[in-house]
């Protein structure tokens, strides 16, 4: 992938995660709105670059050609993806809800399945659009 496609990769991932997670998370937490979404923002600027950095590695270690990638190496990609986002949204989500860390892991751990299906389908159909939109333009 080039700069500009992992980048835009990554925007939609955000994008498309803070539509499902944000109405969510207001429900669960009770919080306003605008609180909740400043550190939805927050945390998704921190996935967008964790998840351009981490897809390089991942490319590279497992290959460059991702419509041909097996349901197992995408549960992989999916499970080293979320466990590098927890590092960082565990504390976070534990001072802003107010809550403890173990609290705050358990509510991760929920949203960490939901991330885990999230992940495994929107990588899966992103690629195949991808794959669709390359093999139209060639022809």
């Amino acid at each position: 992938m080039t700069t500009a496609q992992r980048v835009i990769h990554s925007v939609l991932f955000e994008v498309f995660a803070l539509i499902i997670v944000v109405p969510l998370v207001i429900m669960i937490s009770g919080k306003g709105t605008a609180d909740l979404l400043v550190v939805a923002i927050g945390l998704s600027f921190y996935a967008v670059i964790w998840n351009y950095f981490y897809n390089i590695w991942f490319d590279h270690k497992f290959g460059n050609n991702r419509s041909e990638r097996s349901l197992l190496t995408r549960i992989g990609h999916a499970v080293g993806f979320e466990g590098g986002i927890i590092i960082v949204t565990l504390p976070v989500i534990s001072w802003f809800m107010g809550i403890s860390l173990f609290s705050a892991f358990l509510l991760e751990l929920a949203f960490l399945v939901l991330f885990f299906f999230y992940a495994i389908a929107f990588n899966y159909v992103y690629d195949l659009v991808c794959e669709h939109m390359q093999v139209t333009s060639v022809q």
